[in-house]
């Protein structure tokens, strides 16, 4: 008998996800974390950072560093956030 080698843990989640636009790894990050604690305590620790709207350039580039995205050197402010929040 094979071994559910999938390392999407709630696959209806994830593809609920996926349907609303989000990119793999972040629907892949937010199904395994409510597989694994529960989806009300998921939602309740998200949105505790403030909006990228409100971050400086520098900011969002650090962030984008930290994450691994490439190519966001010659990104505009709001080609940035985008990229982050697609990430």
């Amino acid at each position: 008998m094979a071994e559910d080698t999938s390392p999407i843990k709630d696959e209806q989640m994830y593809q609920a996800l996926r349907d609303e636009g989000n990119s793999k790894q972040k629907s892949a990050r937010i199904a395994n974390a409510a597989a694994r604690d529960s989806r009300s305590e998921v939602g309740e620790r998200g949105g505790e950072s403030g909006s990228y709207d409100d971050w400086t350039v520098e900011e969002l580039t650090q962030r984008a560093r930290e994450i691994g995205l490439t190519g966001y050197s010659d990104l505009t402010k709001d080609e940035l956030i985008k990229a982050l929040r697609d990430s």
